[in-house]
C-alpha cells in the first residue's frame, strides 16, 4: 500500500487566523528585529520596504495590509518570511511564525469562498490537519503582474 503523499506547511498567524506555505517555496525567515526595513516612497500600500538581504534587496509586503486585515502591532513575535516567488525572492511580514506540518495532500481540500476573510484569489486550499484549518496560501497570486512589475522597480 502507497504510503500518502505528504506536504510540509510553515505555518503562521495573521489577525488570528492560521496560514501556510509550502517549505520549498521558503528561503528564510527573520526576526523583524534583526533586520530593518528601508521604507520606500510612493510604494503601494501594503508595501512595507525593502530589506538587505546578504546584498540583495528584496520588497517587504505586509500581508496584514494586502489582505485587508485588521493590523497587529509589530512585536518580538514578527516576522518576515523570505519566499521565492518566479525567479525573485519577497519578503512577508506576518504576526508570528508557528511550526512545520506534514500534512497529507489528500487532506488539502479546495478553498470555499466563505472559509477565510481573505480572497480565495490568494488561496490555494485549506489544510485539515487534526482538528486545525490552515489556510494554504498560492505565494504566485499573492503579487498582480503589474505589481510584480512595480516591485522589480523598487528592488533593483
Amino acid at each position: 500500500m502507497a504510503k500518502n503523499q505528504q506536504i510540509q506547511l510553515v505555518t503562521f498567524q495573521l489577525s488570528g487566523e492560521e496560514y501556510g506555505v509550502d517549505i520549498l517555496r521558503i528561503h528564510e525567515i527573520k526576526r523583524l528585529k534583526e533586520i530593518g526595513i528601508t521604507h520606500v516612497p510612493r510604494a503601494p500600500e501594503f508595501v512595507e520596504g525593502v530589506i538587505n538581504l546578504r546584498g540583495d534587496v528584496i520588497p517587504v509586503i505586509d500581508l496584514g495590509k494586502r489582505f485587508d486585515l485588521e493590523n497587529k502591532k509589530v512585536d518580538k513575535e514578527t516576522r518576515i518570511i523570505v519566499v521565492k516567488q518566479e525567479d525573485k525572492f519577497i519578503g512577508l511580514l506576518v504576526d508570528r511564525v508557528n511550526e512545520v506540518l506534514n500534512v497529507d495532500k489528500e487532506a488539502i481540500d479546495e478553498p470555499p469562498r466563505e472559509i477565510s476573510q481573505v480572497n480565495s484569489f490568494f488561496i490555494s486550499g485549506i489544510a485539515r490537519y487534526n482538528e486545525r484549518l490552515v489556510i494554504v496560501l498560492d505565494i504566485g497570486n499573492i503579487l498582480s503582474p503589474r505589481e510584480n512589475e512595480e516591485l522589480a522597480k523598487i528592488a533593483r
